[in-house]
């Protein structure tokens, strides 16, 4: 096969579920974890789109990720919901937990969310993405494994550690932006070594602690931080809000459990969120309208708000269906059982 593959998004979805129970995972956590790249196809972000089923099949392979585990929440707080995921993938913990974290900040003004001892792999943009779609404003932030050299450095210390952050905009899309604090996602370096195709030199470092273009000695060494010290600041943040603060580990110990494994980043992930009206009261209408203005005057001068090419793939998917290369697409229908 030597031409693009075109499918629809269920079909995307179906692929996904297969391969994903094929490789012994759980049918609840099958689903949450399809719809996660089923998302990322579908809004044009290849890197954690199907591709991501590779990634998601070499953890279970590898033993890094509990196929049946079964997520417990828990309220340490009034606003405050823990879920621990019992080292199983995070979008089945996030499911498990989101309902209570929207009632929590509805109730409070502001709650938080906090899933420890979860295997990470893909954005952070559906969750906070899902609660602004509830009228909340949210903010998620995750460690992963330790891949990224701090400014001035070269060995690694932190992961790609993004950052997420969604606000309801009334009868339209939520204005969301989710950036690694690295020069670019992993998963970006990766599709360039898949296609051997070199990156640009100042994406990371070989093991030398050389810059590099080759894409596979950045994954062997280290990645850079976007924006120098302010990027490696940032880093260091979610470091601490999902790492100790909420009781799980850091980029660098996630490393150290992984024992070599070459699987998935385990970890915490902290979401808050937060009910406008909690401050705003009856006048909520009239502030979401200010940003409102503040929105058409980026997009007045011909700026573009993050998340609008996203959601302009959406569109475009949900119409025509997505289009996956045909090496990946070869190598994710080797996973498929009987193929």
């Amino acid at each position: 096969m030597s031409e693009d593959v075109r499918m629809t998004l269920d079909a995307v979805r179906t692929l996904a579920r297969t391969v994903l129970l094929g490789s012994g995972l759980s049918q609840a956590h099958a689903e949450a974890v399809a719809e996660t790249m089923v998302a990322g196809e579908r809004d044009g972000c290849a890197s954690h789109g199907i591709y991501r089923l590779l990634v998601a099949a070499n953890s279970i392979a590898k033993g890094v990720v509990a196929v049946d585990a079964d997520p417990v929440v828990s309220e340490p707080a009034p606003a405050l919901v823990r879920v621990d995921g019992g080292g199983g993938f995070a979008q089945l913990a996030f499911e498990r937990g989101r309902v209570r974290l929207e009632e929590k900040a509805h109730g409070y003004g502001i709650a938080a969310l906090a899933l420890t001892n979860v295997v990470h792999f893909a954005a952070l943009w559906p969750e906070v993405e899902a609660l602004a779609e509830r009228g909340l404003v949210a903010l998620a932030v995750t460690p992963s494994h330790a891949w990224v050299a701090p400014a001035g450095g070269t060995v690694p210390v932190f992961g790609t550690n993004p950052i997420a952050f969604g606000w309801p905009r009334p009868g339209d899309h939520p204005f969301v932006f989710d950036f690694a604090t690295s020069a670019v996602a992993r998963g970006e370096i990766e599709l360039h070594r898949r296609a051997g195709r070199p990156v640009p030199d100042d994406w990371g470092y070989d093991a030398d602690g050389k810059p590099t273009t080759d894409a596979a000695a950045v994954l062997n060494g280290a990645m850079r931080t976007f924006g120098g010290h302010k990027g490696s600041a940032l880093a260091a943040m979610v470091e601490l809000l999902a790492g100790p603060l909420i009781g799980d580990m850091t980029s660098r110990e996630s490393l150290d459990a992984d024992a070599a494994r070459g699987g998935s980043p385990i970890g915490g992930e902290l979401i808050v969120a937060i009910d406008p009206a909690g401050f705003l009261g009856d006048a909520v209408a009239d502030h979401l309208a200010r940003a409102e203005t503040m929105f058409a005057a980026i997009e007045g001068q011909g700026a573009r708000l993050p998340s609008q090419r996203r959601y302009a793939a959406r569109a475009r998917s949900l119409a025509e269906g997505v289009v996956i290369p045909p090496a990946l697409y070869r190598d994710i229908m080797a996973l498929v059982p009987g193929e």
